[in-house]
């Protein structure tokens, strides 16, 4: 018997920069005609829900704000759990601040509690200055995703994770990370759904993130050859997958395995 639910990523897995990936596309097609429920998962906070799901929608699939879970969401949701409602400094996209907002938490640039890092193009050193006084001034230190690159068409860019080594190097505080292939966004996600845990596969490209985030979070997994991750570096990693495939359309829906 296969799944009953899946958690799919985005870059690399259903798209890759402004191209669509056609195995994605028939995978995410299959699951709307098998009547699977799923969650596009994204570590990406730049985006508010409604926007992600525009873009998929441009690509061509099924998609509404409620079935996008990002790593902005789910960082408000641990703060709220770990912190209540702090005093919060961020720096982001206004995916990251829209959910913040969203969920009660005052934006301030003086004295914050926490310090929150975002995905952001637009980081510089009086950002950096800013966030290394406020941690070293006793706030907590969150980033909603650790990727240390990002892959596009032009090639792997920097990500959050290198914004984040970067106030961590100045501080000598580690950030907390939410998203892929952290815990918490799975639990987020989960929570969110419905779904169980040993009823749902998480489904992505990058070993880093989305199969360590299923290893993790005891979720089973299927890596997929279509962004970050290689069929030669998998070979040689120590993080292995529940399943591998060169493309989405080898997966097996009823069995629950590759064709």
């Amino acid at each position: 018997m296969g799944y009953r639910g899946y958690l799919i990523d985005l870059d690399g897995t259903l798209f890759r920069g402004d191209q669509v990936i056609p195995g994605g596309l028939s995978f995410v097609q299959q699951l709307e005609r098998q009547g699977l429920p799923y969650v596009y998962l994204t570590n990406n906070s730049a985006r508010r829900p409604e926007q992600t799901a525009a873009k998929l929608r441009g690509f061509g699939y099924p998609a509404e704000s409620k079935q996008v879970v990002t790593s902005a969401q789910a960082t408000a949701a641990h703060l709220k759990k770990e912190l209540g409602i702090p005093a919060v400094m961020a720096f982001g996209g206004e995916g990251l601040k829209h959910a913040l907002r969203e969920a009660g938490f005052p934006l301030q640039e003086k004295n914050p509690e926490a310090v929150v890092i975002g995905i952001d193009p637009e980081f510089n050193y009086d950002k950096l200055k800013s966030a290394t006084l406020a941690i070293r001034g006793g706030a907590r230190f969150y980033g909603t995703n650790g990727d240390r690159v990002l892959p596009t068409e032009e090639g792997l860019m920097p990500g959050n994770g290198s914004l984040c080594a970067a106030v961590a190097a100045a501080t000598g505080v580690k950030p907390t990370f939410i998203g892929k292939p952290e815990r918490p966004i799975l639990d987020y996600a989960l929570e969110r759904s419905g779904l169980r845990r040993d009823e749902t596969l998480i489904v992505g490209d990058n070993l880093l993130t989305d199969i360590q985030a299923g290893i993790n979070g005891g979720i089973d997994t299927l890596l997929v050859y279509t962004g970050v991750t290689t069929a030669e570096e998998y070979r040689r990693s120590s993080i292995q997958a529940t399943y591998t495939v060169q493309d989405l359309t080898e997966w097996d829906f009823s069995r629950g395995g590759v064709l």
